[in-house]
């Protein structure tokens, strides 16, 4: 990627990390109306609070051990600074949940991903508890001549879509290809799970040649 690009990315992140703790100090979610929101940030949040309360003892602490004005003022803004932008993070993930409704399914984590799958491109879900290598966010892994693609929190997965054929995903991670199956993190794995099943029957019921076509 070009440094203009690197940029744009860094600035778009810097601007969704603010929005999304806006959202959520106002309590306003990222959710459309009729659709049903399933959170996943139950793993992630102990870490995350850890930094933000060894971050808000910090500030005060450096504040009283350094004897320069200038560095107190100038940590004390670095200090705010990363506090707030570390509660965004966690905001992020808040406001921004997965979502189910007529359309199908919408995977989210925090604000840099977004990715919808319609009913007609499901073939089955279920529960399924995995460990993902490394700490991206996103990991693609090929088995068996599949390509799976993980949507991770804590390293770890709890729900698997499989999908009716190998759908091109807008995650950079896939590089473009086709994947055949979307892996994702869910606090309440076995209700996400009911959901889509039950938007699966229903869909299939109102589309009764879909498996024809």
């Amino acid at each position: 990627m070009s440094a203009a690009g690197l940029v744009r990315r860094a600035v778009a992140f810097e601007l969704g990390t603010w929005r999304s703790l806006g959202r959520w100090v106002a309590r306003r979610p990222d959710v459309p109306a009729g659709a049903e929101a399933f959170g996943y940030v139950s793993a992630a949040s102990p870490v995350l609070w850890t930094f933000v309360v060894l971050s808000a003892v910090e500030i005060p602490l450096v504040d009283w051990l350094l004897p320069w004005p200038a560095a107190r003022v100038a940590l004390l803004v670095v200090g705010v600074y990363g506090l707030l932008w570390m509660l965004g993070m966690l905001g992020g993930m808040h406001v921004h949940p997965h979502t189910v409704d007529d359309e199908g399914l919408r995977v989210r984590n925090s604000f840099a991903v977004d990715v919808r799958v319609p009913w007609e491109a499901i073939a089955a879900v279920r529960v399924r508890r995995r460990s993902v290598e490394g700490s991206r966010t996103v990991v693609v892994a090929e088995e068996g001549g599949r390509r799976a693609v993980s949507v991770a929190v804590v390293a770890s997965t709890q729900v698997d879509v499989e999908l009716r054929t190998p759908l091109v995903l807008p995650l950079a991670r896939t590089g473009g290809r086709p994947v055949d199956e979307l892996r994702l993190a869910a606090d309440d794995p076995a209700a996400l799970v009911r959901r889509l099943r039950a938007g699966l029957a229903g869909h299939a019921a109102a589309t009764p040649d879909a498996d024809a076509r």
